[in-house]
C-alpha cells in the first residue's frame, strides 16, 4: 500500500485518533482549572488508547514517513523493551528472595515453551505458502 491508500483506508481511524488526541490535550491543559484529576486523565488516555488501538495506529502512521519514521519507531520502541526486561529481572530477583524460585523456574520454563511456539510457528507460516 502506498500513503495515499493507506490515509484513504484509515481515514475514519485517523479522524477519531484526532478526535481523542485533541480531548486529552484539552483535559491535560483546562483539567486542574476545572478541577479534573491528572490521574483520572492519564487512566483514560490508556484505556482510549488501548480499545482505539491509537498507540498502534500512530506508530504506524509515523513509521510511513520515508527514512525519519522507521528510526524514529526504533528510537522508542528499543527502551520500551529495555524497560519491560529489567522489570522482568527486578519481579525474578524479588521472586527469589522471597522463596518462589520453583514456581518461577516453572513460569520461565511456560515462557520459553510459549516462544519457542512462536518462532516455530512463524518460521512454518512463511515456509509453507497458502495460496
Amino acid at each position: 500500500m502506498d500513503r495515499k491508500t493507506v490515509l484513504k483506508y484509515y481515514r475514519k481511524k485517523i479522524l477519531l485518533w484526532i478526535l481523542i488526541l485533541a480531548a486529552i490535550v484539552t483535559a491535560l491543559i483546562y483539567g486542574p482549572k476545572y478541577g479534573i484529576d491528572q490521574k483520572i486523565v492519564v487512566l483514560t488516555t490508556l484505556v482510549l488508547g488501548i480499545f482505539t488501538q491509537i498507540f498502534a495506529g500512530i506508530t504506524s502512521l509515523v513509521a510511513i514517513i520515508p527514512f525519519i519514521g522507521p528510526l524514529v519507531i526504533k528510537v522508542i520502541s528499543i527502551p520500551i523493551f529495555y524497560i519491560l526486561n529489567a522489570m522482568g529481572w527486578i519481579v525474578s530477583g524479588v521472586a527469589i528472595k522471597k522463596g518462589y524460585a520453583h514456581e518461577l523456574a516453572k513460569s520461565r520454563t511456560v515462557t520459553l515453551a510459549l516462544l519457542i511456539g512462536i518462532i516455530l510457528g512463524y518460521i512454518l507460516g512463511h515456509a509453507v505458502p497458502l495460496d
